[in-house]
C-alpha cells in the first residue's frame, strides 16, 4: 500500500509564499512523476507543475514564474514552492504521483487527501 502525506498549506495574503511538501511512502520500486494539481470551487481540477523521473518539469500557464517543484529522491518527496500568491490561486491542492510499485514494477496512479491554499486580498 502506498500513501501520499501532504503539508503546507494554509491562510495567506496575496503577494505571500507558501511551501507544499508531499511525502510517499510504501513499497515503491520507482516513480515515473510526481506532481501537483489544484481544484478551486466549482471548477475542475488543472494540472500546477509536474516532475518527471528524469526531472523534467511542466507548469500550468497560470503559475509559471511564480512556482518551482523540485523533489527529494532520497525522501520521495516533492515539493511546490509558491511566490507571489494572488486570490485566483486558492484552492484545493492535491499530490499525484506515477509509480511503479513492488517487485512486479506494476504502474499506479495516487492522490494525497488534498490541502487548502486560500489567498486572501
Amino acid at each position: 500500500q502506498l500513501q501520499l502525506v501532504e503539508s503546507g498549506g494554509g491562510l495567506v495574503q496575496a503577494g505571500g509564499s507558501l511551501r507544499l511538501s508531499c511525502a510517499a511512502s510504501g513499497s515503491i520500486f520507482g516513480i515515473n512523476a510526481m506532481g501537483w494539481y489544484r481544484q478551486a470551487p466549482g471548477k475542475q481540477r488543472e494540472l500546477v507543475a509536474i516532475i518527471t523521473g528524469g526531472g523534467s518539469t511542466n507548469y500550468a500557464d497560470s503559475v509559471k514564474g511564480r512556482v518551482t517543484i523540485s523533489r527529494d529522491n532520497a525522501k520521495n518527496t516533492v515539493y511546490l514552492q509558491m511566490i507571489s500568491l494572488k486570490p485566483e490561486d486558492t484552492a484545493v491542492y492535491y499530490c499525484y504521483g506515477d509509480f511503479q510499485i513492488g517487485y512486479l514494477k506494476s504502474r499506479y496512479d495516487y492522490w494525497g487527501q488534498g490541502t487548502q491554499v486560500t489567498v486572501s486580498s
